[in-house]
């Protein structure tokens, strides 16, 4: 199936007759476009501008019999299949190029039972949807760092973020999935029912299904969190990151910092003279409460002299969406990363040589600091391979004109090789381009054979294969 030459689903176009298609149409309750519907290239755009697919057919689903009616009609025609929730991915697999489009991005109800603390959210709705309904109730899913990001990805990969360190992982808090199968049958997963394609669902990305629903636990959360951040002069930077580092050593689970190294965007708190200039950015949120908080962040606000700390009393919500603005859609982003067990000298050296050259103004490095709760899980328990305490490094190359792709690309490429003697080889599977295939099975590490068995199971044929691809077992065999 690798190797079909697929083009397209317009009739008298390719090897899917007419009957087929009518029969497809007929009992779909959604929407489906074409090249020739006016709003099929609006449908065919996702986040990353680098991404320019032309699908043959989009099946907007209105629920999951739609979901089911999809897969088979692209099973039974050996189409290429790719699955849209937020279209947030920067490896672009939301859109292929000449078949059928899943596309789940209607399917986004969020029901909240506060007495059980429980969610059902469905694959197409984004972090602020989850957000919005959760909080209401006094509740929180630890998510990621951008509201715009799709729920199913970021769960399916991983989902890490403010609050990861004290509730866990998304996928941590994940107690069931409804989930379409490659032989288009809808299942239940959870621990007690199909607990292997459970276990290769929290972590294994969209190689075993369609989720056409989650079941999350939710944990209570007060609406208000101490968050912000302090910025800092470039030339201080090493100074800052190593205090950095030795600050989050007695750090509490509620306490997460990240740093953010970049050219200055204009924000209303910094003073003009810094805008576009190189800085380095703490930051922080702290999830209890506040007067324990501003302790807990005392020492790392207490670091140098920074230009500007506007840490203070937030609504979650609102620091839920603080990066919103740097993540619009419309860019061209390539993304690069490694996990690194500790911040060393060594790797800090490296960092901030590359900083030195940034390529573009929208260009940077982020470095989250992850552990806590999430790192107390064994690393055996769900696909998500790296568990141990660790920092997470994303190189972000953003840029808008495709003239500037070489350099950005490029820098981007050199600094992973430069940071690979510092890092411990796993990967976090959502933040890997659509150019890092090769690197699935050491990004999975000790967990991929056990991902490639459940691959064989429930996806003998690769029917879903744009991801990050776990091939099946007897592939791997044969390899």
């Amino acid at each position: 199936m690798d190797n079909l030459n697929l083009t397209t689903l317009q009739r008298g176009q390719t090897m899917v007759n007419d009957v087929a298609i009518d029969a497809f149409a007929a009992g779909f309750r959604g929407s489906l476009l074409t090249s020739k519907d006016m709003d099929y290239n609006e449908a065919r755009t996702i986040w990353n501008a680098m991404i320019d697919r032309r699908p043959g057919l989009i099946a907007r689903c209105a629920g999951a019999a739609d979901v089911v009616r999809a897969v088979r009609f692209a099973r039974d025609n050996n189409l290429l299949v790719s699955v849209r929730g937020g279209g947030h991915g920067i490896a672009g697999n939301a859109v292929c190029e000449g078949g059928v489009v899943i596309d789940l991005s209607a399917v986004k109800s969020v029901r909240v039972d506060p007495q059980t603390r429980r969610a059902r959210i469905e694959p197409g709705a984004t972090l602020a949807d989850v957000d919005q309904e959760t909080l209401a109730f006094g509740l929180v899913l630890p998510t990621g760092i951008n509201s715009t990001t799709g729920i199913a990805g970021l769960t399916l990969g991983g989902g890490f973020g403010w609050l990861t360190r004290k509730f866990g992982l998304t996928l941590d808090n994940l107690l069931s999935v409804d989930v379409v199968t490659a032989d288009g049958e809808l299942v239940k997963a959870s621990e007690k029912e199909m607990p292997d394609l459970f276990w290769a669902l929290r972590g294994g990305g969209g190689n075993f299904g369609v989720v056409t629903s989650f079941e999350f636990q939710l944990n209570p959360l007060n609406t208000e969190v101490l968050a912000g951040l302090v910025v800092h002069p470039f030339a201080d930077a090493e100074k800052v990151l190593k205090e950095y580092r030795q600050a989050l050593e007695a750090a509490p689970d509620e306490l997460t910092c990240w740093v953010v190294m970049r050219q200055a965007p204009p924000l209303p708190f910094l003073p003009a003279e810094w805008h576009g200039k190189e800085i380095v950015v703490l930051a922080m949120c702290y999830c209890g409460d506040i007067a324990a908080g501003e302790k807990a962040t005392a020492r790392l606000r207490a670091i140098g002299n920074p230009i500007a700390d506007v840490v203070g009393p937030v609504p979650f919500t609102g620091w839920q969406q603080a990066f919103d603005p740097l993540l619009t859609p419309g860019a061209r982003n390539y993304w690069k990363s490694q996990d690194f067990a500790s911040l060393s000298d060594a790797a800090i050296e490296v960092l901030l040589k590359a900083v030195r050259k940034l390529p573009g103004p929208e260009c940077e490095i982020f470095i989250g600091h992850v552990g806590g709760a999430a790192g107390r899980v064994p690393t055996q328990a769900t696909a998500f391979p790296q568990r141990s305490s660790h920092f997470v490094m994303n190189v972000h190359a953003r840029w808008r004109e495709a003239g500037m792709d070489g350099s950005c690309i490029g820098w981007a490429r050199e600094l992973f090789e430069a940071t690979k003697p510092h890092a411990v080889g796993t990967a976090y599977i959502n933040f890997m381009p659509d150019d890092e295939g090769d690197r699935v099975e050491e990004a999975y590490g000790a967990n991929y054979a056990r991902l490639a068995e459940a691959k064989r199971r429930y996806d003998p044929n690769n029917l879903f294969r744009m991801n990050q691809n776990v091939k099946p077992m007897a592939a791997v065999r044969a390899a």
